[in-house]
């Protein structure tokens, strides 16, 4: 008989489901029995691996792009990742604390940490002959176009700190659209001989521009930089916090785009004249962190850290 007895804590799982189901006017029964046809769930299915597989379409035969295609393709689900954090940290409106925070940056500084580590496959990973051979078939695609990206550097700090040095002094009252007008990236998207927007720039404003502007004015007072504002001083005074939220901003500020610096240097700085990035764009003054000198969280350092910004060291 004793074998007929069910595991108590399985009756206690069956009435959660079934008040679960309840709830929802759903048949119970009717979803138990569904459960004794389904098949169980295996990797390749849950991780479509089928599909990921797939999805390397290389435009030339020669071997290291397809280094290069996966390479981006790992990138961009980085960047899903950090999104998905912020996504959090966001939803967390009245009741965010900061081991809440911390825990989120520690999660998005690990995600670029890899990616900074990663970019030696750039810049050892390929045999320079082959890249500036299948680079040619990629024109005008270019990283510059990541979206994700963007949408990163959107989300994290209000829209004046992104926009180029040169005009931020002056533009910091004006509105939103003025600052998207002028910010950062645009200027990094020029053609090297007359100084005009490359085609690179005029495809990604055409798919993206109205999405991104879009995102900051919906998050204008919803940002990673308004979350921690909007703790008590006690739990913005934490020492872990502030350091968490810098290594963050450097991250993505400084270690991310002196990677793709030094790559572009291997790859593009020839004698006597540097070649070209894929999209045209001015890399030389577009990569260096202390030439855009992009920060998310000002107000964390000290005017020291801020004069030596994005050199050696920072």
């Amino acid at each position: 008989m004793s074998e007929n007895i069910i595991d108590p804590e399985v009756v206690e799982l069956i009435s959660k489901l079934k008040s679960k189901y309840d709830q929802n006017g759903q048949d119970f029964k009717a979803y138990l029995e569904g459960l004794v046809y389904q098949e169980y769930t295996s990797y390749w299915d849950y991780i479509q691996v089928d599909t990921l597989l797939s999805l390397q379409k290389p435009k030339t035969d020669i071997p290291d792009e397809m280094i290069f295609i996966m390479y981006h393709q790992i990138t961009e689900l980085y960047f899903k990742l950090t999104l998905h954090e912020i996504k959090q940290i966001q939803a967390k409106k009245q009741d965010l604390t900061s081991e809440f925070l911390i825990a989120r940056l520690k999660r998005m500084n690990a995600y670029f940490r890899n990616l900074t580590h990663s970019f030696e496959i750039m810049i050892d990973g390929m045999e320079p002959a082959q890249f500036l051979k299948f680079r040619m078939s990629l024109l005008p695609a270019s990283g510059f176009q990541s979206a994700q990206y963007r949408m990163i550097e959107i989300l994290s700090t209000p829209l004046i700190n992104l926009v180029g040095i040169s005009n931020r002094e002056k533009l910091k009252n004006e509105s939103l659209e003025s600052q998207f007008a002028n910010i950062y990236w645009k200027n990094g998207a020029t053609e090297l001989s007359s100084g005009k927007k490359t085609l690179t720039l005029s495809q990604f404003e055409e798919k993206y521009s109205d999405d991104l502007f879009r995102l900051a004015l919906d998050n204008q007072n919803n940002l990673i930089l308004d979350q921690y504002k909007n703790l008590n001083e006690a739990e913005k005074s934490n020492p872990e916090l502030i350091e968490a939220m810098k290594n963050f901003d450097m991250a993505v500020n400084i270690h991310w785009p002196l990677a793709h610096y030094k790559s572009a240097v291997k790859y593009l700085q020839k004698s006597p004249a540097d070649i070209a990035a894929t999209g045209g764009t001015n890399w030389q003054k577009y990569l260096p962190p202390r030439f855009q000198f992009r920060i998310f969280f000002p107000e964390l350092y000290t005017p020291t850290e801020l004069e030596n910004w994005g050199k050696t060291g920072s």
